[in-house]
Formats: structure tokens, C-alpha cells, sequence
């Protein structure tokens, strides 16, 4: 008596830690939402009675050991770990009475066949199954109202059987065997914490003697019961298994959209406030007080009296003084100064580096410009040997060589123009030596 106490608490305690650690992890990870997280009620507690039948929709009168079902009454409990909303992990606990007459091995219609029958006590019972639930799919209702499942697992349980009048069966004590139960049934939710549970479930014995008689086959029998399930959790939090996330995130949304769209009209109101605003402003920036011509937002002297000449900033305008221009005379002198830098003046080949002999000829028109303040342009040409892009370039080089040198001497920068015209402005044919001699120059144009 002790073992079988015993072993009958181990194997509860085992199968209600598993149901409840084996997923514990996972107890607030499945709540996401698009606003933000969810709590879900998932765990519940059930507990059921109904009608216990060696009868099944797998086995007819002629094909198990007895013929006739006589329905007794069971009870039930389980507990629940619901994972998705289509499919939790359910731990049964189960008990009752299964009873049945008229044993087949009898001649039918005899007397012995009348008075044989078979009462099987399940002391208790304990399985562990996936309940797979059709999910809530609606656009409109949160909450599902009927809520469909199919259940199926593994168990365990200790029945005794007691036959009367059967010469092929025997009593037996209280035996444990392992099972495997599939049910189906629907739930039908009342609340948030609430649901009313119906359900079938075929219980398909792993022994050929649950009823005491050993034939070829393992024996079964059916539990339909009706009774309530209980959801443990956060007071205004649903049911996971009901649950339809997709009315859930149509409501937000809706919401949402709403308050987006107030906003949006506000916006617009202070836009529209803001661009007359901004209207009126800009008729009176650009209006024009005083008639002068320049408008009151550019006018920096608002009130000019009529008739008056005003500049663009609405001023009255100053009479100029008088402008004394000095007449630039260039002698013979100055242009043969210009003429010798021009005859001394060299480069190194292919490049815009001015050779030293050219420095003393070149320091004499520096002088000049800094003296009577002339302006010079310096215009550089190349013949046309080499590509039009590298001989504009040297050309420009060149001149611009020829500035820096006479800067560097104390002449004004602002006063020098360099511009390169490569091989396109020729003063000799380009099919002689020297031809395209004289083509590589540099002129000085004083002015």
C-alpha cells in the first residue's frame, strides 16, 4: 500500500513540474504587440466530470470484449501552460469507474451472455498532452467566443478490474499501465477569466486487460465531459488562447489613425493662421509709405520727401565728386625695357621655370610697374608640337610664372593680367624650326 502511494505522488508531482518548468522561460516572451507589450493570461486550471464508456467510435458492440456500454460517472482536472495562441501543454488528472455487460465470448441472447459484466476502478489517472487550439483569426472580436482543439499525448494510470460471470476473465488488483489519450472538443469563453469546456477524449490502453479479460487486442474506452476552465493572470489581462491579435492591432490602428488625423487637421488650422499672418506681413513689407520706389521692408530711410532721387536702399542720393582720372604715358624709354625682357626672357624646356639670365631684364620691368604704376598683360603662346590641352596649359603656366616672378619684386598683383593662349595665335608658320620658335613666346602690353 505504501509503494503504491508512493509511486502514485512521484508520478503526479513529475508530470505537474513538467507541464509548468518545462516552459516557464517562455511565460511573458510571446506578447509583443505593435504598440507595445502585452500580458496574456497563460496559465489555467480545469475541472470536468461526465460519462465514462468502454464504448468508442474505433470499436463497435461486436469487436470488444463486452457488448454493452453502461455509462458511469468520471471527474477530471488539469492545468494548463498555454505557449502560441494555437497550442499549450496540458497535464490531465483523471478518475472513475468503467463498466460494461453482456461479454462477447458468450453465446448471444444466452443467459450467461445476460448476467456477464465487467466494472474496471480507475484509481488515477495522469497524462501530459499538446492541446492544439484553432486561434482566433477574427478582424472584429478580440476575444473568441468558440474556440475548437484537438488534444493527444501520453500517460499513465493504476485501475483494477472485477468480472462476474465471464469464464474467460479475471479479477484483477490494482495494476498500472501506460495509455495514450486523443480528444476533441471546443471551449466557449464567457470572460476574460472563464470558459465553459466540452470535450471527448479515447483513451487507448497500452494492456489487453483493463476490463480482465485478455483477448488480441489492446483494450479502450471514452471520457465525455463538460465543466469549467479557469485563466490565472493579470486582472484586465486575455487569454491567450482566444486571444486575436490581428482585431487587437485593427483597433490600435484605428486609434491611432484617428489621433494622427486630429493632429493633422490642428496643423494644418495653425499653418493656415500662420500663412495669412505671413501674408498681411509681406503686404505691408512690400508696400511703399513714403513713394520713393523701394519698398518699406528694403527702404533704410523710411519718409523720404517727395520727388527726392533716392539709391536702392531708399536714401536720398549723394552728389558724386568730382572724378580727376591721371593720363598714363608710356615712352619709348618704358617699351624698350619691356621689349629687352621680352628678347631675354627664356624657359626651361617644356616647362614653366624661368631661366636665371632672364631675372635681370625682368627685375628692370618690375621697377617700372612699381614706379609709374602700369598695368601689364602677359599673354603666353606655344607652337603647335604636343597635345592642344598640354600646350594651353604651358602657355598659361608660363605667364602666370612670369607674374609671380614680378609680384615677387614689389609690383601690384591687381595691375598684372597672365593668360595663356597655347598654339592658337601664331605670328610664324609652325613647319620651321624657326617658326615655331617665334611662336614660343610671351608678350608684355603695357597699359
Amino acid at each position: 500500500m505504501m509503494n503504491t502511494i508512493f509511486t502514485k505522488t512521484v508520478l503526479v508531482t513529475s508530470l505537474l513540474g513538467l507541464s509548468i518548468s518545462a516552459f516557464a522561460q517562455d511565460k511573458s516572451s510571446d506578447t509583443t504587440q505593435r504598440f507595445q507589450k502585452k500580458s496574456f493570461r497563460t496559465f489555467s486550471i480545469g475541472l470536468n466530470g461526465g460519462m465514462l464508456t468502454h464504448y468508442t467510435p474505433f470499436n463497435g458492440p461486436a469487436n470488444g470484449d463486452f457488448r454493452t456500454p453502461e455509462e458511469k460517472l468520471g471527474y477530471g482536472a488539469y492545468i494548463k501552460q498555454q505557449i502560441l495562441p494555437g497550442f499549450g501543454i496540458q497535464a490531465d488528472f483523471m478518475a472513475g469507474k468503467v463498466n460494461g455487460f453482456r461479454a462477447n465470448s458468450l453465446a448471444t441472447g444466452s443467459n450467461a451472455q445476460e448476467n456477464s459484466s465487467f466494472e474496471s476502478r480507475i484509481e488515477w489517472s495522469a497524462a501530459l498532452s499538446g492541446n492544439f487550439t484553432v486561434a482566433n483569426l477574427s478582424l472584429n472580436k478580440k476575444r473568441n467566443l468558440l474556440s475548437p482543439y484537438l488534444t493527444a499525448g501520453a500517460g499513465y494510470m493504476s485501475s483494477s478490474a472485477n468480472v462476474r460471470n465471464t469464464p474467460d476473465g479475471a479479477n484483477t488488483n490494482y495494476e498500472k499501465h501506460w495509455f495514450v489519450p486523443v480528444g476533441a472538443g471546443f471551449k466557449i469563453g464567457l470572460s476574460n477569466v472563464v470558459n465553459i469546456d466540452l470535450g471527448y477524449t479515447v483513451y487507448f490502453m497500452k494492456t489487453n486487460n483493463f476490463d480482465g479479460v485478455r483477448s488480441n487486442l489492446n483494450d479502450r474506452f471514452s471520457y465525455a465531459h463538460a465543466g469549467l476552465e479557469f485563466a490565472l493572470g493579470k486582472k484586465k489581462s486575455p487569454q491567450l488562447q482566444n486571444y486575436s491579435a490581428l482585431a487587437d492591432l485593427r483597433e490600435q490602428t484605428a486609434t491611432e489613425t484617428a489621433q494622427l488625423r486630429a493632429q493633422l487637421a490642428a496643423q494644418a488650422a495653425a499653418a493656415e493662421q500662420n500663412r495669412l499672418a505671413d501674408q498681411q506681413q509681406y503686404a505691408k513689407d512690400m508696400g511703399d509709405d513714403d513713394s520713393d520706389g523701394v519698398a518699406n521692408k528694403f527702404d533704410k530711410c523710411p519718409g523720404s520727401p517727395a520727388n527726392t532721387p533716392v539709391d536702392g536702399s531708399g536714401c536720398p542720393l549723394k552728389v558724386p565728386a568730382p572724378v580727376v582720372t591721371e593720363r598714363v604715358i608710356i615712352t619709348e624709354a618704358d617699351r624698350k625695357v619691356v621689349g629687352d625682357a621680352i628678347k631675354n626672357l627664356e624657359f626651361d624646356l617644356g616647362k614653366a621655370t624661368i631661366k636665371e639670365k632672364s631675372y635681370a631684364t625682368l627685375n628692370r620691368v618690375a621697377g617700372l610697374l612699381v614706379e609709374k604704376n602700369f598695368s601689364l598683360k602677359l599673354a603666353g603662346h606655344t607652337d603647335n608640337t604636343g597635345s592642344v590641352t598640354v600646350n594651353q596649359k604651358l602657355s598659361k603656366d608660363r605667364a602666370e610664372a612670369i607674374k609671380a616672378y614680378l609680384v615677387a619684386q614689389g609690383a601690384n598683383a591687381s595691375r598684372i593680367e597672365a593668360t595663356g593662349y597655347g598654339s592658337t595665335q601664331p605670328i610664324a608658320t609652325n613647319k620651321t624650326a624657326a617658326g615655331r620658335q617665334q611662336n614660343r613666346r610671351v608678350e608684355f602690353s603695357l597699359l
